[in-house]
């Protein structure tokens, strides 16, 4: 498990500061999105139950006018079979059949046709005006069908009036039970868009009402064209017929309207009412809104996403610059060694290491010999060209990529060598004679073998950093006092350092 200082260093991450400032605006995004969604449902089911109670009246209403229509038949018919109106005169049966309501506003008119389809009494036209009517659908269902009880005509244009018409009919029995004709009454279509004229439904909303054999009696908005229409085979219909009631959203076989059909039966009668209304309309207010609220959602996206990316940006700058800093603060501005403060860190690193691993780690002190007399002779600037080239020199001669050469100071100079021992760094330490008698300095004529250094040797498992340096510092001054150009090996972590002198064969100076 991460512990918290490591989890609080990778949260102050440019990345994932950049991930978060993309995300956040992408959560606030997606929280848009659903809450648009869920508005839009809410929507769509605010205007299923506006369809639904819409239809509800205009059921009611429709429903309410047949069964006038129906009432008025069945009175005609048991008036006309009674005894006491057998003699009666036309006027008399004319009062007595044809009363208010029938005769109201929207209605079309009542009228008794005999056994051969000739009209015998009119609610407001002469007796027999139009000729026969045997050939109307209403007059031949009756003819054939004695238990055809209230039938619904197919829309037609009448003869008289010349309206488009729906006729509801029953039949007329003699005593005898032999067919004796039909009572119709009849409701113009326009009594219908009447209606439906009151009712916004959009600029694309329908509503049909249909007869159960798939006869179109009307539709609204009005064309003469689908009077009459047969719709048994469209596939909304099936459906209409297959549910009873209830909606779904369909493309329409009409128009091609993409429609939310809400449809029920009306009452008992084989009529089916439907409501359709545009998808197009429903959607058109939540679609703006959702196209103004989303165009805003994702400009603020785009720009806070554009602000985590500068802001990314700076900090990875912040970054790259504390990273030169931090190096600067590690490196030796002359010679681009690591400096004393990298070499003590990388030092006790060595050291925790080898006393978990038990190998030893070699140290080499180097110091360039009578540094001062160059300074003094040539100038700092010689001075300066001979610890670049020191420098050049030592690091030509350490190949292993986890061996280190630092700047310790002035003239002196450390060489890390972990896993290695005593005899191992003695061979370095020789390595690092040979190259550094090839230093040349053009600049004040020092030719190869001017420059030489002394060096002091230690190694150690472990322990302080403060004792292994001391005992590579003391073999240095060893190396100093016993003539310079050479190497002194101390022994590991000594307590008083016993020195070994390692001469050079060529160490006659």
């Amino acid at each position: 498990m991460p512990s918290p200082r490591r989890l609080l260093a990778a949260i102050k991450t440019v990345r994932v500061w950049v991930v978060l400032g993309v995300l956040a605006p992408l959560g606030m995004l997606l929280v848009s999105g659903f809450m648009l969604y869920e508005l839009r449902r809410e929507m769509w089911a605010r205007t299923e139950d506006t369809s639904r109670n819409l239809l509800q009246v205009i059921e009611t209403d429709i429903a309410r006018n047949v069964e006038i229509m129906d009432l008025a038949l069945q009175g005609v018919v048991a008036k006309i079979a009674s005894p006491h109106l057998v003699d009666a005169s036309e006027p008399l049966l004319q009062l007595v059949l044809f009363d208010r309501v029938v005769t109201a506003d929207g209605m079309g008119i009542l009228v008794l046709f005999d056994e051969h389809g000739t009209g015998l009494l009119n609610s407001r036209y002469p007796a027999g005006a139009g000729g026969s009517f045997a050939d109307r659908d209403y007059f031949q269902v009756h003819q054939r069908d004695p238990e055809a009880g209230l039938y619904i005509s197919k829309p037609y244009q009448s003869r008289m009036s010349g309206a488009y018409t729906v006729a509801f009919s029953r039949r007329i029995t003699k005593p005898d039970g032999t067919f004796g004709g039909v009572a119709v009454a009849t409701l113009k279509l326009s009594h219908f868009t009447q209606i439906l004229s009151q009712i916004d439904l959009g600029r694309n909303g329908s509503i049909n009402l249909i007869r159960q054999d798939g006869i179109r009696i009307m539709r609204y908005p009005y064309d003469v064209r689908d009077v009459g229409a047969d719709v048994s085979g469209s596939s909304n219909f099936q459906r209409f017929l297959r549910e009873g009631k209830g909606s779904f959203a369909e493309w329409a076989n009409r128009d091609g309207v993409h429609r939310l059909f809400t449809f029920t039966q009306v009452g008992a009668f084989p009529l089916v009412l439907s409501i359709g209304i545009s998808t197009e309309d429903v959607e058109a207010g939540w679609r703006a809104r959702a196209l103004m609220i989303g165009v805003t959602l994702l400009a603020l996206f785009g720009l806070a996403v554009l602000l985590a990316l500068l802001c990314g940006r700076e900090l990875r700058r912040r970054e790259a610059v504390e990273a030169e800093l931090a190096r600067l603060s590690m490196t030796d501005g002359l010679t681009g060694l690591p400096n004393r403060r990298r070499f003590d860190e990388a030092l006790a690193a060595a050291l925790d290491a080898s006393s978990r691993s038990g190998r030893p780690v070699g140290l080499l002190i180097v110091d360039a010999d009578h540094f001062k007399r160059f300074n003094d002779r040539y100038g700092h600037a010689v001075g300066d060209e001979v610890l670049r080239g020191l420098a050049r020199c030592l690091s030509a001669r350490i190949h292993r990529p986890y061996d280190l050469v630092c700047r310790i100071g002035g003239e002196e100079f450390g060489v890390i060598l972990p896993g290695t021992d005593a005899e191992g760094a003695a061979r370095v330490a020789e390595r690092l004679h040979e190259e550094v008698t090839t230093l040349t300095v053009a600049a004040a004529g020092l030719n190869p073998g001017a420059v030489t250094v002394s060096i002091g040797l230690a190694e150690a498992v472990g322990g302080a950093p403060s004792e292994l340096y001391r005992a590579a510092d003391t073999a240095l001054y060893a190396a100093k006092s016993a003539g310079r150009n050479r190497t002194c090996r101390a022994e590991a972590r000594p307590a008083a350092p016993r020195l070994r002198l390692v001469a050079r064969a060529d160490a006659a100076s």
